[in-house]
């Protein structure tokens, strides 16, 4: 029998994969390709759509041809994006209206804050499950319809599109200009604060609140079950299924069933729970979320606690302050000592996400001492992801009554052993890796792949899954680590008390 192979495409904050994976989930080619990030001004990040789609035609049709001459047939294509990140687009031309307004932008602040300050805006938290917060899609476009010349009578005659990142490419790859599909899945709708979670459609009344007219909003559709055919590629192909990158990482870790977590550690890092087929609302500062929808099948949701700052925490040392040379030298730093010396990082560069938000909080090194040296600073900034960590943890553990049995990672920091061990330590509950650790592919390529056949159901995915590593939690350190727990926590009130100041 051929071998039949998925194509998936991680379109992702700093760069575009496109990965070929086999029945059994293993990694047959990759390529990638960066793309420029645009700074305009503080706080603006922007992302050029026009250079990610070329991106996404180069590396697709590159790993296509890698996998050309295998015993085997690529059937199917499965898209994983950044999510949040708002595109608009002219609908007969297919140009880009300004560049991509990227989730880590903080311009609409003030919007945000006009908006919360409305009788009606408690109407968002219950109809969406999400914060009223810039982080989401919904505050950018109502940016743009305000901001650029023209864009909201455009929008209102239905000459302008609007879609998250996988929008633009399934709209592009579909034919663009000439009938493409202007469609995203229940995922990506669940981030831009117009979409009524329970439902899983375009809510009117949010719509209006956020002044956004319908004319240019996706048809929503599930995540898994095919959109249209990929005419833009050198084979055309199925597009089976996509995914916010995040619900991505949950889908290919295989948390199926309710209470099952995993969290992503990157950049930012974020964790996601199962909670099957009912909302869990959260009452503790987390956001109740989409998980993902099969075609013919209920919606399946999840807990989500989202932290702003972890692998970037990493990079400061390295960057800004010259501590270390590579990421990876953060270990051997923090490894040097056999402890933080009462030192605390709160990285709110930015603020601070789940389960605070709190955007005017202001990152702090707390408990300085001439006996901290740059060793206790490197193992203070490892500990302060699991910190947050455990902060978002809690928060779960209160909203969905499903305590955590394991967490299963995924992400470049995953590869710091003090670090995962600080983990199960911190939570008390093991920490598990799984030998593919290209997990945010790999769901897109699951996706895809059920919708085409070449995997019968999702158990048939969890035999796939396998462990690489696994971290248990030592006794001793579990208690002194709960000890030093309000250390922490008084760390964060005075990062918050430190941005609330006159």
């Amino acid at each position: 029998m051929t071998e039949r192979y998925v194509l998936a495409v991680d379109q992702g904050t700093t760069s575009t994969r496109s990965i070929v994976f086999d029945r059994a989930g293993r990694l047959v080619a990759v390529r990638q390709r960066e793309h420029r990030q645009h700074f305009p001004r503080p706080g603006w990040v922007e992302h050029d759509p026009e250079e990610i789609w070329a991106n996404t035609q180069l590396t697709a049709a590159q790993a296509l041809r890698d996998v050309a001459g295998s015993p085997g047939q690529v059937v199917a294509l499965g898209i994983a994006n950044q999510r949040e990140t708002t595109v608009v687009w002219e609908r007969a031309t297919g140009r880009t209206l300004v560049r991509a307004l990227v989730w880590q932008d903080t311009r609409t602040g003030p919007l945000v804050e006009q908006l919360a300050a409305r009788p009606e805006a408690a109407l968002v938290r219950e109809r969406t499950g999400l914060e009223l917060a810039g982080y989401f899609a919904g505050p950018r476009l109502r940016w743009v319809l305000d901001n650029v010349r023209g864009a909201r009578a455009r929008a209102e005659r239905g000459e302008l599109l609007f879609g998250t990142m996988e929008s633009w490419l399934v709209w592009n790859l579909t034919g663009g200009p000439d009938g493409g599909v202007h469609v995203t899945d229940v995922t990506n709708a669940s981030r831009t604060l117009l979409m009524d979670v329970r439902r899983c459609r375009w809510d009117p009344d949010l719509l209006d609140f956020f002044g956004v007219p319908a004319a240019m909003l996706p048809e929503i559709r599930p995540s898994v079950g095919v959109l249209g055919t990929a005419t833009a590629l050198p084979v055309p192909l199925p597009i089976g299924g996509t995914l916010g990158d995040q619900q991505a990482a949950l889908f290919g870790q295989t948390c199926f069933a309710p209470g099952e977590a995993k969290c992503t550690y990157g950049t930012g890092s974020f964790l996601l729970q199962n909670t099957g087929t009912e909302l869990v609302r959260s009452t503790h500062g987390l956001i109740s979320t989409v998980a993902y929808q099969l075609a013919g099948e209920p919606v399946h949701y999840a807990l989500e606690g989202s932290i702003a700052v972890t692998g970037a925490l990493v990079q400061w040392l390295r960057d800004s302050l010259g501590l270390i040379g590579s990421a990876a030298e953060v270990e051997t730093l923090a490894r040097s000592v056999s402890d933080n010396g009462g030192c605390y990082v709160v990285p709110a560069f930015s603020g601070l996400l789940a389960p605070h938000w709190e955007g005017r909080a202001r990152g702090l090194v707390a408990g300085l001492t001439s006996y901290v040296t740059k060793g206790h600073l490197a193992r203070a900034v490892l500990e302060a992801t699991g910190w947050q960590t455990r902060d978002v943890v809690r928060a779960m553990d209160a909203d969905s009554g499903l305590p955590l049995t394991a967490l299963r990672v995924d992400g470049g920091m995953t590869t710091n052993n003090l670090l995962m061990q600080f983990l199960a330590d911190v939570l008390d509950s093991p920490v598990v890796r799984p030998m593919v650790g290209e997990t945010v592919s790999l769901g897109a390529a699951y996706a895809a792949g059920l919708a085409v056949g070449v995997w019968s159901d999702t158990e048939a995915l969890r035999r796939n899954w396998h462990r690489s590593a696994q971290w248990v939690p030592d006794p001793g350190r579990v208690a002194a680590l709960d000890a030093a727990y309000p250390e922490w926590e008084h760390a964060v009130r005075l990062s918050i008390a430190w941005g609330e100041r006159p």
